[in-house]
């Protein structure tokens, strides 16, 4: 798994956040909710216990779930970096375009 730095690292207990650390802290749960999906689903594969398997994918959901919350969250603290996204976005469906012709 990669290993990520603590967004937390630099911050003393005497403050809240920055806006700008608080972006980066969002970015990190949304890896962290990525990762969890990743491991999850992987397990759920990797067994043919029924029960086991029923309740990984299920808690798997639940994590894209929350990459969606945090994702939507971060388009409200930083809406510049949404068109990072819009623009990857369409540089995609340009190239199924071309694969569809």
């Amino acid at each position: 798994m990669p290993e990520f730095s603590n967004p937390f690292a630099i911050l003393k207990n005497d403050r809240k956040l920055t806006r700008e650390e608080l972006i980066r802290a969002i970015r990190f749960m949304v890896a962290a909710e990525y990762e969890a999906i990743q491991l999850y689903q992987q397990t759920a594969e990797s067994t043919d216990h029924k029960l086991a398997r029923a309740v990984l994918l299920d808690v798997a959901n639940e994590e894209k779930e929350h990459a969606g919350e945090f994702l939507r969250l971060l388009q409200a603290l930083d809406p510049e970096e949404e068109t990072f996204y819009k623009t990857g976005y369409e540089e995609v469906e340009e190239l199924i375009a071309k694969l569809k012709k």
